[in-house]
């Protein structure tokens, strides 16, 4: 029933019932191997899992193997950026005063779209020239939220409206980031 090739042909059988109640055959589950004697691929723009396979062990349907030394990524999408969440740094300013972060973080929240909301207000000690030491201080704001419902431009927009000045958003994505390509398994 499964090709040769398939990450579950040696899995065994089990019994299970079924919503029915009727006991039917299914794979048991599979265990993830353990990867060693590994090397690592920088994530480029326009990479595919069947393209990486082929390029690396001449089966572009061993794709898995890749997917399986990269347990922390839940969908094979977002190993290569390709998921369907994305997340953006967005540089903040602030005219005079406190920051209005609970304005922030409670527009941004109901945003729809929006998965998490992380702020970052970095404060570092910074040499001057003559040995002089000064604060720099560094907002910012990541936003993980839906590709498909929400764009950077639209949660810059939002921002502003909080009271924020917004720099040029920066993706937190995979491109440059290695992923972990375990030997070809015989």
């Amino acid at each position: 029933m499964f090709d040769k090739l398939s990450r579950y042909l040696d899995v065994p059988d089990i019994a299970v019932a079924d919503a029915r109640g009727r006991v039917v055959a299914a794979k048991d589950v599979r265990p993830l191997p353990e990867v060693t004697g590994t090397f690592t691929h920088t994530v480029d723009s326009g990479d595919r899992l069947d393209q990486l396979a082929f390029a690396y062990y001449r089966q572009p349907l061993q794709y898995w193997h890749i997917c399986d030394a990269n347990p922390e990524f839940l969908s094979p999408l977002d190993l290569l950026d390709g998921g369907p969440l994305a997340t953006h740094r967005f540089p903040l300013s602030v005219r005079q005063g406190t920051p209005p972060w609970a304005a922030l973080v409670r527009e941004l929240s109901r945003t729809v779209g929006v998965d998490e909301v992380t702020v970052i207000d970095d404060v570092t000690a910074v040499s001057q020239p003559g040995g002089a030491v000064v604060e720099q201080v560094v907002r910012a704001v990541l936003v993980t939220h839906a590709r498909a419902s929400v764009d950077a431009q639209a949660l810059s927009a939002v921002i502003r409206s909080t009271g924020f000045g917004v720099g040029i958003p920066v993706e937190q994505g995979r491109l440059g980031r290695p992923v972990v390509v375990p030997p070809q398994v015989s």
